[in-house]
């Protein structure tokens, strides 16, 4: 089989672009890709613990908990105690991080509008629709 013709490394290849993309426009703001999903589930839902933040996300603890140190040194997040689980923080984004929402949601705009020119709308709902089921049949349903 040819590279090009596995859905596996097509989809790696582009996502790779995406990222890649992606970072060089935000990356002057301070913020990098990795950071990126973590952002977009505090920018819905604040205030989560880790746990709940690597459910929505996706992401294993170890890598999680990486990633959140970074974002709190670099003054993305806050960690306050939980309420009622002292061995438990919730993740707050910070002033910074919410002063950086539009413009990081309006980066990913871009890649995603750039990735797709050319395609009409009924071609870009297609090709989400089909990358959701490829998802689901992955991970089962949501």
């Amino acid at each position: 089989m040819q590279r090009d013709q596995s859905l596996g490394y097509v989809v790696n290849h582009v996502a790779r672009l995406m990222a890649g993309a992606l970072h060089a426009r935000i990356a002057p703001q301070g913020v990098v890709p990795g950071q990126f999903a973590q952002l977009l589930a505090l920018y819905e839902r604040d205030g989560v613990t880790q746990q709940e933040l690597c459910e929505i996300v996706q992401v294993e603890q170890p890598t999680m908990a990486n990633t959140l140190a970074r974002m709190e040194r670099d003054g993305l997040i806050m960690r306050q105690p939980h309420p009622d689980d002292g061995r438990k923080q919730l993740i707050h984004l910070t002033k910074k991080a919410r002063f950086l929402e539009a413009t990081l949601i309006e980066s990913a705009l871009e890649v995603n509008a750039n990735a797709t020119v050319g395609f009409s709308q009924t071609e870009r709902a297609a090709l989400m629709d089909l990358l959701a089921r490829v998802r689901t049949n992955l991970t089962g349903p949501d």
